[in-house]
Protein backbone atom coordinates (compact mmCIF):
# COMPACT_ATOMS: atom_id res chain seq x y z
CA UNK A 1 0.00 0.00 0.00
CA UNK A 2 0.93 3.50 -0.57
CA UNK A 3 1.60 6.54 1.24
CA UNK A 4 -1.11 8.03 -0.67
CA UNK A 5 -3.25 4.88 -0.12
CA UNK A 6 -2.44 5.39 3.77
CA UNK A 7 -3.30 9.25 3.54
CA UNK A 8 -6.51 8.50 1.68
CA UNK A 9 -8.15 5.33 4.51
CA UNK A 10 -7.17 7.95 7.20
CA UNK A 11 -8.72 10.94 5.94
CA UNK A 12 -11.89 9.64 3.93
CA UNK A 13 -15.36 9.86 6.04
CA UNK A 14 -16.79 6.36 6.01
CA UNK A 15 -20.82 6.71 5.91
CA UNK A 16 -22.42 5.45 8.78
CA UNK A 17 -24.84 2.88 6.38
CA UNK A 18 -21.10 1.50 5.44
CA UNK A 19 -19.85 1.11 9.22
CA UNK A 20 -23.22 -0.49 10.20
CA UNK A 21 -23.74 -2.73 7.17
CA UNK A 22 -23.93 -6.32 8.41
CA UNK A 23 -21.64 -8.82 8.04
CA UNK A 24 -23.64 -12.04 8.87
CA UNK A 25 -27.57 -13.31 8.03
CA UNK A 26 -27.77 -13.06 12.14
CA UNK A 27 -27.20 -9.50 12.26
CA UNK A 28 -29.52 -8.81 8.92
CA UNK A 29 -32.69 -7.35 9.53
CA UNK A 30 -36.11 -7.48 7.16
CA UNK A 31 -36.41 -9.77 4.24
CA UNK A 32 -38.15 -11.96 6.55
CA UNK A 33 -40.39 -13.16 3.47
CA UNK A 34 -37.49 -14.87 2.13
CA UNK A 35 -34.28 -14.42 5.00
CA UNK A 36 -35.28 -16.71 8.15
CA UNK A 37 -33.86 -19.21 9.51
CA UNK A 38 -34.76 -22.81 7.88
CA UNK A 39 -36.04 -20.85 5.01
CA UNK A 40 -34.97 -22.47 1.52
CA UNK A 41 -32.26 -19.28 0.76
CA UNK A 42 -31.12 -19.34 4.28
CA UNK A 43 -30.17 -23.82 4.23
CA UNK A 44 -28.93 -22.65 0.52
CA UNK A 45 -26.55 -20.69 2.29
CA UNK A 46 -25.61 -22.67 5.09
CA UNK A 47 -24.90 -25.13 2.97
CA UNK A 48 -22.05 -23.28 1.54
CA UNK A 49 -23.68 -24.12 -1.99
CA UNK A 50 -23.37 -20.61 -4.14
CA UNK A 51 -25.92 -19.53 -6.84
CA UNK A 52 -26.50 -16.95 -9.44
CA UNK A 53 -29.48 -14.67 -9.23
CA UNK A 54 -31.39 -11.61 -9.56
CA UNK A 55 -32.36 -9.28 -6.43
CA UNK A 56 -34.87 -6.86 -7.20
CA UNK A 57 -35.91 -4.71 -4.38
CA UNK A 58 -35.88 -0.88 -3.99
CA UNK A 59 -32.86 1.33 -2.71
CA UNK A 60 -31.71 0.88 0.65
CA UNK A 61 -33.44 -2.36 1.14
CA UNK A 62 -30.05 -4.52 1.56
CA UNK A 63 -29.34 -5.98 -1.80
CA UNK A 64 -25.66 -5.42 -2.05
CA UNK A 65 -25.45 -6.38 2.22
CA UNK A 66 -27.43 -9.59 1.31
CA UNK A 67 -25.12 -10.17 -1.50
CA UNK A 68 -21.76 -9.81 0.78
CA UNK A 69 -22.85 -12.06 2.62
CA UNK A 70 -24.23 -14.85 0.48
CA UNK A 71 -20.05 -14.47 -0.78
CA UNK A 72 -19.23 -14.91 3.12
CA UNK A 73 -21.21 -17.61 4.14
CA UNK A 74 -19.94 -19.95 0.97
CA UNK A 75 -16.49 -18.81 1.49
CA UNK A 76 -16.00 -17.49 -1.68
CA UNK A 77 -14.38 -14.29 -3.47
CA UNK A 78 -16.73 -11.26 -3.77
CA UNK A 79 -15.97 -8.89 -6.77
CA UNK A 80 -18.06 -6.13 -6.82
CA UNK A 81 -18.87 -3.87 -10.60
CA UNK A 82 -21.22 -1.18 -11.29
CA UNK A 83 -22.88 -1.27 -14.47
CA UNK A 84 -23.08 2.51 -15.20
CA UNK A 85 -18.99 2.69 -14.94
CA UNK A 86 -17.90 -0.80 -16.21
CA UNK A 87 -18.32 -2.75 -19.25
CA UNK A 88 -17.36 -5.69 -21.37
CA UNK A 89 -13.34 -4.80 -20.73
CA UNK A 90 -14.24 -5.30 -16.97
CA UNK A 91 -16.11 -8.30 -17.35
CA UNK A 92 -13.71 -9.82 -19.16
CA UNK A 93 -10.84 -8.60 -16.19
CA UNK A 94 -13.12 -10.35 -13.92
CA UNK A 95 -13.45 -13.59 -15.29
CA UNK A 96 -9.99 -14.19 -16.08
CA UNK A 97 -9.51 -13.64 -12.41
CA UNK A 98 -11.91 -15.64 -11.10
CA UNK A 99 -10.60 -18.42 -13.59
CA UNK A 100 -7.04 -18.05 -11.93
CA UNK A 101 -8.39 -17.76 -8.84
CA UNK A 102 -10.19 -21.42 -9.74
CA UNK A 103 -7.00 -23.55 -11.09
CA UNK A 104 -4.68 -21.97 -8.16
CA UNK A 105 -7.09 -22.13 -5.00
CA UNK A 106 -10.10 -23.63 -5.65
CA UNK A 107 -11.81 -20.93 -4.40
CA UNK A 108 -14.92 -19.71 -5.90
CA UNK A 109 -15.96 -15.97 -7.50
CA UNK A 110 -19.03 -14.33 -6.64
CA UNK A 111 -19.42 -11.45 -9.29
CA UNK A 112 -22.00 -8.81 -8.02
CA UNK A 113 -23.37 -6.08 -10.68
CA UNK A 114 -24.95 -3.46 -9.10
CA UNK A 115 -28.36 -1.83 -11.34
CA UNK A 116 -27.78 -4.90 -13.70
CA UNK A 117 -30.51 -3.31 -15.54
CA UNK A 118 -28.75 -0.44 -17.22
CA UNK A 119 -26.35 -3.34 -18.83
CA UNK A 120 -26.53 -3.24 -22.61
CA UNK A 121 -27.98 -6.68 -23.91
CA UNK A 122 -24.85 -7.40 -25.56
CA UNK A 123 -22.90 -6.70 -21.75
CA UNK A 124 -25.48 -9.15 -20.09
CA UNK A 125 -25.13 -12.08 -23.32
CA UNK A 126 -21.28 -11.40 -21.87
CA UNK A 127 -21.98 -13.04 -18.91
CA UNK A 128 -24.01 -16.42 -20.54
CA UNK A 129 -21.64 -18.58 -21.01
CA UNK A 130 -19.51 -17.93 -17.61
CA UNK A 131 -22.34 -18.48 -15.47
CA UNK A 132 -23.13 -21.33 -17.45
CA UNK A 133 -19.97 -22.92 -17.18
CA UNK A 134 -19.66 -22.00 -13.50
CA UNK A 135 -16.61 -19.91 -13.91
CA UNK A 136 -18.34 -16.93 -11.79
CA UNK A 137 -21.22 -17.17 -9.65
CA UNK A 138 -22.94 -13.82 -10.51
CA UNK A 139 -25.23 -11.58 -8.36
CA UNK A 140 -27.56 -8.63 -9.84
CA UNK A 141 -29.06 -6.28 -8.56
CA UNK A 142 -31.83 -4.09 -9.72
CA UNK A 143 -35.11 -1.40 -8.73
CA UNK A 144 -36.68 -2.32 -12.14
CA UNK A 145 -38.99 -5.11 -12.82
CA UNK A 146 -36.05 -8.27 -14.13
CA UNK A 147 -39.01 -9.55 -16.70
CA UNK A 148 -38.48 -5.90 -18.32
CA UNK A 149 -34.63 -5.10 -18.02
CA UNK A 150 -33.01 -8.48 -17.98
CA UNK A 151 -32.64 -9.81 -21.17
CA UNK A 152 -34.54 -13.10 -21.62
CA UNK A 153 -31.26 -14.93 -22.02
CA UNK A 154 -29.62 -14.56 -18.95
CA UNK A 155 -33.29 -14.62 -16.77
CA UNK A 156 -33.34 -18.04 -17.92
CA UNK A 157 -30.02 -18.68 -15.98
CA UNK A 158 -30.48 -17.18 -12.25
CA UNK A 159 -32.74 -17.29 -10.13
CA UNK A 160 -34.90 -13.76 -9.09
CA UNK A 161 -35.59 -12.73 -5.29
CA UNK A 162 -37.73 -10.05 -4.56
CA UNK A 163 -37.29 -7.93 -1.56
CA UNK A 164 -39.39 -5.48 -0.11
CA UNK A 165 -39.03 -2.03 1.39
CA UNK A 166 -37.70 -2.82 5.09
CA UNK A 167 -40.71 -2.75 7.50
CA UNK A 168 -41.08 -0.05 10.14
CA UNK A 169 -40.25 -2.38 13.21
CA UNK A 170 -36.93 -3.27 11.78
CA UNK A 171 -36.63 0.11 10.46
CA UNK A 172 -36.56 1.55 13.91
CA UNK A 173 -34.12 -0.96 14.99
CA UNK A 174 -31.77 0.18 12.40
CA UNK A 175 -32.30 3.85 13.68
CA UNK A 176 -31.25 3.42 16.87
CA UNK A 177 -28.22 0.68 16.52
CA UNK A 178 -27.34 4.07 14.30
CA UNK A 179 -27.64 6.56 16.90
CA UNK A 180 -25.95 3.81 19.52
CA UNK A 181 -23.52 3.83 17.15
CA UNK A 182 -22.81 7.49 17.35
CA UNK A 183 -23.75 7.99 21.45
CA UNK A 184 -20.39 5.36 22.03
CA UNK A 185 -17.82 6.81 19.90
CA UNK A 186 -18.86 10.98 19.97
CA UNK A 187 -21.18 10.90 22.75
CA UNK A 188 -24.19 11.04 24.66
CA UNK A 189 -27.13 12.86 22.68
CA UNK A 190 -30.62 14.02 23.95
CA UNK A 191 -33.54 12.92 21.31
CA UNK A 192 -37.03 14.15 20.81
CA UNK A 193 -39.14 11.06 21.53
CA UNK A 194 -40.71 11.21 18.38
CA UNK A 195 -37.27 11.54 16.42
CA UNK A 196 -37.24 7.44 15.36
CA UNK A 197 -41.09 7.77 14.20
CA UNK A 198 -40.28 10.35 11.92
CA UNK A 199 -37.21 9.06 10.48
CA UNK A 200 -39.50 5.73 9.87
CA UNK A 201 -41.87 7.76 8.25
CA UNK A 202 -39.36 9.70 5.81
CA UNK A 203 -37.17 6.99 5.26
CA UNK A 204 -40.11 4.18 3.36
CA UNK A 205 -38.41 1.67 4.00
CA UNK A 206 -35.11 2.33 3.13
CA UNK A 207 -32.47 1.77 5.40
CA UNK A 208 -29.61 4.26 3.49
CA UNK A 209 -31.85 7.15 3.73
CA UNK A 210 -32.18 6.37 7.29
CA UNK A 211 -28.78 6.37 8.37
CA UNK A 212 -27.82 8.99 6.32
CA UNK A 213 -30.57 10.85 8.45
CA UNK A 214 -28.89 9.30 11.63
CA UNK A 215 -25.50 10.56 11.09
CA UNK A 216 -26.78 13.84 9.47
CA UNK A 217 -29.34 14.97 12.53
CA UNK A 218 -26.55 13.98 15.38
CA UNK A 219 -23.89 16.21 13.77
CA UNK A 220 -26.45 18.98 13.41
CA UNK A 221 -27.89 19.17 16.56
CA UNK A 222 -25.93 21.49 18.94
CA UNK A 223 -24.44 20.93 22.30
CA UNK A 224 -25.90 21.23 25.92
CA UNK A 225 -23.66 21.56 28.61
CA UNK A 226 -22.13 17.94 27.90
CA UNK A 227 -23.97 16.45 25.27
CA UNK A 228 -26.18 17.29 21.95
CA UNK A 229 -29.79 17.61 21.84
CA UNK A 230 -31.93 17.10 18.84
CA UNK A 231 -35.44 18.41 18.87
CA UNK A 232 -38.29 17.18 16.21
CA UNK A 233 -37.81 21.00 14.39
CA UNK A 234 -34.36 20.61 13.92
CA UNK A 235 -34.21 17.20 12.16
CA UNK A 236 -37.61 18.37 9.82
CA UNK A 237 -35.76 21.46 8.96
CA UNK A 238 -32.66 19.08 7.92
CA UNK A 239 -34.83 16.77 5.52
CA UNK A 240 -37.71 18.94 4.22
CA UNK A 241 -38.92 17.31 1.27
CA UNK A 242 -38.97 13.42 0.83
CA UNK A 243 -38.17 12.45 -3.30
CA UNK A 244 -40.27 10.19 -4.86
CA UNK A 245 -39.19 6.90 -6.28
CA UNK A 246 -40.60 6.62 -9.94
CA UNK A 247 -38.82 4.52 -12.28
CA UNK A 248 -39.99 2.49 -15.02
CA UNK A 249 -42.23 -0.35 -12.71
CA UNK A 250 -43.84 2.28 -10.38
CA UNK A 251 -44.95 3.72 -13.77
CA UNK A 252 -46.85 0.77 -14.54
CA UNK A 253 -48.28 0.15 -11.34
CA UNK A 254 -49.36 3.52 -10.05
CA UNK A 255 -50.92 3.47 -13.43
CA UNK A 256 -52.35 0.17 -12.72
CA UNK A 257 -53.49 1.70 -8.80
CA UNK A 258 -55.05 5.13 -10.09
CA UNK A 259 -57.17 3.05 -12.64
CA UNK A 260 -58.27 0.49 -10.43
CA UNK A 261 -59.11 3.00 -7.71
CA UNK A 262 -61.50 5.03 -10.29
CA UNK A 263 -63.50 1.76 -11.36
CA UNK A 264 -64.02 1.16 -7.60
CA UNK A 265 -65.12 4.06 -7.15
CA UNK A 266 -62.61 5.48 -5.02
CA UNK A 267 -61.89 9.35 -5.59
CA UNK A 268 -59.76 9.28 -2.41
CA UNK A 269 -57.51 6.72 -3.62
CA UNK A 270 -57.61 8.17 -7.04
CA UNK A 271 -56.76 11.42 -5.89
CA UNK A 272 -53.98 9.59 -4.01
CA UNK A 273 -52.28 7.80 -6.55
CA UNK A 274 -52.90 10.94 -8.93
CA UNK A 275 -50.77 12.96 -6.40
CA UNK A 276 -48.01 10.26 -6.34
CA UNK A 277 -47.59 10.18 -10.17
CA UNK A 278 -47.49 13.86 -10.74
CA UNK A 279 -44.82 14.18 -7.92
CA UNK A 280 -43.00 11.03 -9.36
CA UNK A 281 -42.68 13.10 -12.56
CA UNK A 282 -45.59 11.71 -14.72
CA UNK A 283 -46.22 13.30 -17.79
CA UNK A 284 -49.53 14.90 -17.16
CA UNK A 285 -50.46 13.98 -20.87
CA UNK A 286 -50.08 10.00 -19.89
CA UNK A 287 -52.73 10.49 -16.89
CA UNK A 288 -55.00 12.44 -19.16
CA UNK A 289 -54.73 9.56 -21.72
CA UNK A 290 -55.50 7.14 -19.16
CA UNK A 291 -58.53 9.03 -18.27
CA UNK A 292 -60.12 8.84 -21.44
CA UNK A 293 -59.47 5.09 -21.73
CA UNK A 294 -61.13 4.62 -18.14
CA UNK A 295 -64.10 6.53 -19.08
CA UNK A 296 -64.85 4.46 -21.96
CA UNK A 297 -63.43 0.72 -20.52
CA UNK A 298 -65.12 1.43 -16.99
CA UNK A 299 -68.14 3.39 -17.26
CA UNK A 300 -69.12 3.43 -21.25
CA UNK A 301 -72.32 4.49 -21.62
CA UNK A 302 -73.77 4.23 -17.99
CA UNK A 303 -72.40 7.66 -17.79
CA UNK A 304 -71.57 8.95 -21.46
CA UNK A 305 -70.28 12.53 -20.28
CA UNK A 306 -67.75 10.55 -18.55
CA UNK A 307 -65.96 10.61 -22.06
CA UNK A 308 -66.82 14.49 -22.83
CA UNK A 309 -65.21 14.98 -19.18
CA UNK A 310 -62.18 13.00 -20.13
CA UNK A 311 -61.39 14.61 -23.51
CA UNK A 312 -61.88 17.89 -22.16
CA UNK A 313 -59.36 16.96 -19.51
CA UNK A 314 -56.69 15.67 -22.41
CA UNK A 315 -57.13 19.23 -24.01
CA UNK A 316 -56.47 20.88 -21.38
CA UNK A 317 -53.97 19.34 -20.14
CA UNK A 318 -51.80 20.17 -23.55
CA UNK A 319 -53.25 23.58 -22.87
CA UNK A 320 -52.18 24.13 -19.38
CA UNK A 321 -49.43 22.54 -18.43
CA UNK A 322 -48.24 21.65 -14.98
CA UNK A 323 -48.95 22.77 -12.18
CA UNK A 324 -52.32 24.22 -13.24
CA UNK A 325 -53.61 20.86 -15.44
CA UNK A 326 -52.91 19.26 -11.76
CA UNK A 327 -56.10 20.72 -10.46
CA UNK A 328 -58.23 19.44 -13.96
CA UNK A 329 -56.54 16.15 -13.82
CA UNK A 330 -57.78 15.93 -10.14
CA UNK A 331 -61.66 17.51 -11.08
CA UNK A 332 -61.83 15.13 -14.20
CA UNK A 333 -60.17 11.76 -11.61
CA UNK A 334 -62.94 12.85 -9.17
CA UNK A 335 -65.81 12.88 -11.57
CA UNK A 336 -64.84 9.17 -12.90
CA UNK A 337 -64.44 8.06 -9.76
CA UNK A 338 -68.38 8.95 -8.60
CA UNK A 339 -69.92 8.29 -12.22
CA UNK A 340 -71.77 5.42 -12.22
CA UNK A 341 -69.96 2.25 -14.02
CA UNK A 342 -70.43 -0.27 -16.69
CA UNK A 343 -67.76 -2.47 -18.90
CA UNK A 344 -70.27 -3.31 -21.58
CA UNK A 345 -68.16 -1.74 -24.25
CA UNK A 346 -64.82 -3.48 -23.81
CA UNK A 347 -66.74 -7.07 -22.91
CA UNK A 348 -68.93 -6.28 -26.57
CA UNK A 349 -66.34 -5.59 -28.81
CA UNK A 350 -63.29 -7.98 -26.96
CA UNK A 351 -65.68 -11.00 -27.28
CA UNK A 352 -66.63 -10.45 -30.81
CA UNK A 353 -62.97 -9.84 -31.89
CA UNK A 354 -62.09 -13.06 -30.30
CA UNK A 355 -65.35 -14.92 -32.06
CA UNK A 356 -64.12 -13.51 -35.45
CA UNK A 357 -60.08 -14.28 -34.78
CA UNK A 358 -59.87 -17.90 -32.71
CA UNK A 359 -63.39 -19.24 -32.82
CA UNK A 360 -64.07 -19.42 -36.39
CA UNK A 361 -67.09 -17.35 -36.71
CA UNK A 362 -65.91 -15.19 -39.88
CA UNK A 363 -68.98 -14.17 -41.78
CA UNK A 364 -69.46 -12.08 -44.57
CA UNK A 365 -72.45 -9.52 -44.38
CA UNK A 366 -75.68 -10.79 -45.78
CA UNK A 367 -76.53 -9.91 -49.18
CA UNK A 368 -79.23 -6.87 -48.36
CA UNK A 369 -76.74 -5.48 -45.94
CA UNK A 370 -74.18 -5.28 -48.63
CA UNK A 371 -73.10 -2.07 -50.86
CA UNK A 372 -75.45 -1.74 -53.81
CA UNK A 373 -74.08 1.98 -55.01
CA UNK A 374 -72.58 0.55 -58.53
CA UNK A 375 -74.05 -0.74 -61.64
CA UNK A 376 -73.70 -4.61 -61.45
CA UNK A 377 -74.50 -5.09 -57.68
CA UNK A 378 -77.82 -6.33 -58.06
CA UNK A 379 -77.20 -8.60 -60.76
CA UNK A 380 -75.48 -10.40 -57.95
CA UNK A 381 -78.25 -9.46 -55.05
CA UNK A 382 -76.65 -7.15 -53.03
CA UNK A 383 -78.54 -4.32 -51.35
CA UNK A 384 -82.00 -6.90 -52.57
CA UNK A 385 -84.72 -6.65 -50.13
CA UNK A 386 -83.05 -4.02 -47.69
CA UNK A 387 -85.34 -2.06 -45.46
CA UNK A 388 -84.58 1.54 -44.95
CA UNK A 389 -84.98 1.70 -41.37
CA UNK A 390 -85.91 5.53 -40.90
CA UNK A 391 -88.78 4.83 -43.61
CA UNK A 392 -90.02 1.79 -41.61
CA UNK A 393 -88.18 1.78 -38.58
CA UNK A 394 -90.67 -0.93 -37.07
CA UNK A 395 -89.48 -3.69 -39.93
CA UNK A 396 -87.80 -7.16 -39.03
CA UNK A 397 -84.70 -7.20 -40.40
CA UNK A 398 -81.60 -9.11 -39.90
CA UNK A 399 -78.41 -7.82 -39.63
CA UNK A 400 -76.20 -10.41 -37.96
CA UNK A 401 -74.79 -13.37 -40.29
CA UNK A 402 -77.59 -15.97 -40.62
CA UNK A 403 -74.63 -18.55 -38.87
CA UNK A 404 -74.81 -16.10 -35.69
CA UNK A 405 -78.38 -14.02 -36.36
CA UNK A 406 -79.15 -14.82 -32.58
CA UNK A 407 -75.37 -14.17 -30.83
CA UNK A 408 -75.74 -11.14 -28.74
CA UNK A 409 -73.21 -8.66 -27.17
CA UNK A 410 -74.73 -6.29 -25.73
CA UNK A 411 -77.03 -6.16 -23.20
CA UNK A 412 -80.80 -5.66 -23.85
Amino acid sequence: MSLFDVLENKNKQIPLAEILRPKTLNEYLGQYNIIKKNSAIWNLLKSGRLFSLILWGPPGCGKTTLSRIIANEANSNFIELSAVSSGVKDLKETIEKARIELRSSGKKTLVFIDEIHRYTKTQQDALLPHVEKGTIYLIGSTTENPSFQIAPALLSRVQVMQLNYIDDENLLKIIRKGYKYLIDKYGKIELDAKIGEFIVNHSRGDARIALNIVESSYFCSPYQEDSRKLTLELIENLTQKQTIKYGIQEHYDHASAFQKSIRGSDANAAIYWLAKMLLGGEDPRFISRRLIIIASEDIGNADPTALTIAMNAHKAVETLGMPESRITLAQASIYLAKAKKSNEAIIAIDTAMNDIEHKGLNYPPPNHLKDSHYKDAQKYGFGVDYIYTHSNPNADQQFLPDEIKNKKYCQD
